[in-house]
């Protein structure tokens, strides 16, 4: 019995090979996005370019009066470099500050996806009520409400204390001591940011499966044990994702800071960098310094970011 071979098809010699036709790069998505990134470029990119440019420059109050800036190089980078009692103090404190209040929320708003996890419909729906209220009031409205429960005079913690110990709180002032600033601004922050973090974490844990959570308590592992070798490891990109974006969040936290300072605190003293940049530039006039700052500011920020970017790729090429 003959067998026979398959062999490929080979054109015929001397005929042309045509070459595959290059394919055109899409046109219209490309026009529909073009307003939009126009848009972007002008009230993104101008400001970016126009920040960047003033850092070089001694930009002071005389210049916003049309007297032309003098080019100054590296000399306002150099400046806030080594200004070790200002920017780095300033920007130690608002590190330190982040990190305990990333902590909090973090543990907070987990621990209350866990609970809502247990809940029943009802009470359910009246902690999500809860979230949504603290969720949704105004940074600013929200740190006077606190400014208001803190007050020396008339505060509810004061006539609070004053029944519970016996001794006369009245008159205690918490926004004085830089430490008890920083206690009442830790509380506002977390109390605000622990909605979000809540509703994201409970949205990622109701997505594992029943039968692996059942499957690990019938083989012997407790709440504790299933919750950090089954459910952390389902919902890691979730967690990730929470923590850089609360980084991002604290570090450059203005608005209640600085209300508290009007409130009573003391400046010098509880100084985050989003207000020392702001004090630097818009209350002495040091444009230039503070559009400096700023800029070493945006690289911090897009370091912290392409640590979360750089796990996100590695994420999705597993």
């Amino acid at each position: 019995m003959s067998s026979t071979t398959l062999e490929p098809r080979t054109e015929r010699s001397g005929a042309a090979v045509r070459p595959p036709k290059k394919r055109r790069p899409p046109v219209l998505p490309w026009t529909l996005l073009l307003p939009s990134l126009v848009v972007l470029g002008v009230l993104v990119g101008y400001p970016i370019v126009r920040l960047v440019v003033m850092s070089f420059q001694k930009y002071e109050r005389a210049q916003l009066m049309g007297q032309p800036a003098e080019w100054v190089g590296f000399d306002n980078y150099a400046q806030v470099l080594t200004d070790v009692d200002g920017f780095w103090t300033v920007l130690l404190r608002s590190f330190l500050f982040m990190v305990v209040c990333v902590a909090l929320t973090m543990l907070i708003g987990t621990l209350v996806a866990l609970l809502m996890m247990r809940l029943g419909k009802g009470f359910r729906l009246l902690v999500s009520i809860g979230l949504l209220l603290a969720w949704a009031m105004p940074a600013l409205a929200g740190t006077v409400v606190w400014g208001w429960i803190f007050d020396s005079d008339y505060g509810v913690v004061n006539n609070l204390l004053t029944k519970i110990t016996g001794e006369n709180w009245l008159g205690h002032a918490w926004l004085i001591n830089p430490l008890l600033f920083f206690t009442v601004a830790t509380i506002i922050i977390v109390w605000g940011a622990v909605p979000f973090v809540a509703f994201t974490m409970y949205a990622g844990l109701t997505q594992i499966p029943g039968e692996v959570l059942e499957a690990a308590q019938l083989d012997g592992a407790g709440p504790v044990k299933r919750f950090r070798l089954i459910m952390v490891p389902y919902v890691r990109s979730i967690i990730t994702v929470l923590v850089v974006l609360s980084i991002i969040w604290d570090l450059r936290v203005f608005t209640q800071i600085y209300a508290l300072q009007d409130i009573g605190g003391i400046r010098e003293q509880t100084n985050t960098i989003g207000v020392y940049i702001y004090q630097m530039g818009m209350a002495q006039g040091h444009y230039g310094l503070a559009g400096a700052i700023s800029v070493i500011f945006v690289f911090i920020m897009l370091a912290i970011s392409f640590y979360y970017v750089r796990q996100t790729v590695r994420e999705e090429e597993l």
